[in-house]
């Protein structure tokens, strides 16, 4: 992929005396105006070489402003990954330039090397110097680089160019998957194809049992033990390995901690965003089927596909997820209406909103398999406040969070806060188990 550059608007060609040229000028001025009122022809003669050289360098007056070009030299960095940029200055002159200084602005998210220095160098005629710059994207989102700005002096320093403003480029920065790990099976396989084990016979790596030899089994599924001990055919019957749907919910409603980049402390949000990339780039590893939906003012929803490409879209998609405490009316069956009734349904929440908890109740009461994801980092503390007043009021908030996870495990929600690699796998093992489970029945 060519990297994307950003070129200055076609300016006046302006250049503006430096204080060195006001200098020269003041002093030649007053030592000859010092001259003619005292009748002093030796002073006349010490302003020459200064007035000389002033007509010299004004010979050599640039006609053109300097080109100046950004670039980056990495346009898909993932957190904690380098990135580079370049600044190229061209003189397009016929003379060269003493100087040239150039600025580039950037998101504080990308920490390049002496990026918020100003950089000097100089520039010959008819050639280029490039600037290069280079460190990590600390965090994930559309970062922005630039504007870059120059100018340039010239004509012994006598002059310098009107400032050269480029335009500002947008980063992608992708977020980093933490690792994670799922061996547990899925509460149901529906797919054709997969590495899940379902309960429907077919082709796959699980035994069901030995059966008597029909018209269409294959010949290498001959149990030949079986088969001489009761003198007829039997086969090894298989359970078909399927595929499965994963639907991560991510709850937008609320947001709190601080970010702090890939190096320091995570906000409700960037634990969110990790692990829906970890989670789904898990499930897309094996073949399911992963879609995303967001709970918050945009509902944006990112249809369910497999494959690479899905993985680069979900990262993709992630850029643009942002906190909206105000969220269209939608009750957990509303949300349910739109998803498979076989699909895993893993909503990443911190459950500080009332209205999370009525939407996982409700996805439950739709016959949805729901796990909820804690993503309220461990290290939130409350306000400092000048009295006592605001520890309690944290303490009560945290017995009434605590209450409502408890109540949500009742109504058939596992809570697991999210700890990385195997976190999920616990409570996959129990959703799995209900999903098996024999469905009783009143008699009539």
């Amino acid at each position: 992929m060519p990297p994307a550059d950003a070129v200055q608007a076609v300016e006046e060609e302006q250049w503006v005396p430096t204080r060195a040229f006001g200098r020269a000028v003041l002093i030649c001025g007053l030592v000859l105006l010092i001259a003619v009122l005292l009748g002093r022809a030796d002073l006349v003669v010490l302003a020459a070489p200064l007035a000389l050289s002033v007509a010299f360098g004004l010979g050599r007056r640039p006609s053109g402003t300097p080109g100046l070009r950004l670039s980056t030299v990495e346009t898909l960095p993932v957190e904690g990954g380098d990135m580079g940029a370049t600044v190229e200055v061209e003189n397009r002159d016929r003379v060269g330039y003493d100087l040239t200084v150039l600025q580039v602005q950037h998101s504080p998210w990308l920490k390049l090397a002496d990026g918020d220095r100003p950089h000097a160098t100089s520039v010959a005629r008819g050639m280029a110097t490039a600037v290069e710059l280079s460190g990590p994207a600390i965090r994930w989102g559309r970062q922005t680089l630039g504007p870059a700005s120059a100018y340039a002096v010239a004509a012994d320093g006598l002059l310098r160019s009107k400032a050269v403003v480029t335009g500002a480029l947008g980063v992608r920065v992708y977020p980093m998957t933490d690792p994670f790990e799922a061996d547990e099976a899925m509460p149901r396989a529906a797919g054709l194809v997969g590495q899940h084990r379902s309960r429907r016979p077919g082709q796959g790596g699980e035994l069901a049992g030995v059966r008597q030899f029909a018209p269409g089994d294959r010949l290498r599924r001959i149990d030949w033990r079986v088969s001489l001990r009761t003198e007829r055919l039997h086969v090894a019957a298989t359970l078909s390995d399927r595929d499965a749907e994963v639907v991560i919910l991510i709850d937008l409603l609320a947001d709190a901690g601080r970010s702090e980049g890939i190096t320091g402390a995570a906000s409700v949000l960037d634990r969110a965003v990790r692990a829906s990339a970890a989670i789904a780039e898990h499930y897309l590893h094996l073949g399911d089927r992963v879609s995303l939906i967001e709970y918050g003012a945009f509902a944006r929803k990112l249809r369910p596909a497999s494959g690479r490409r899905q993985y680069l879209t979900v990262l993709e998609w992630l850029l643009d997820v942002d906190p909206s405490p105000v969220a269209r009316e939608r009750a957990g069956a509303q949300l349910a209406a739109g998803i498979s009734a076989d699909a895993l349904v893993v909503v990443l929440t911190p459950l500080l909103d009332a209205r999370s908890a009525g939407m996982l109740a409700g996805l439950a009461r739709a016959g949805r398999f729901v796990v909820a994801v804690d993503t309220l980092p461990p290290e939130v503390e409350p306000p400092k406040a000048s009295s006592n007043f605001g520890d309690v009021a944290f303490r009560l908030w945290r017995l009434e969070r605590e209450n409502t996870i408890g109540q949500l495990r009742e109504h058939g929600v596992p809570v697991v806060a999210w700890a990385g690699a195997g976190s999920l796998d616990a409570v996959l093992r129990d959703v799995a188990r209900m999903a098996t489970a024999p469905k009783v029945g009143a008699r009539r």
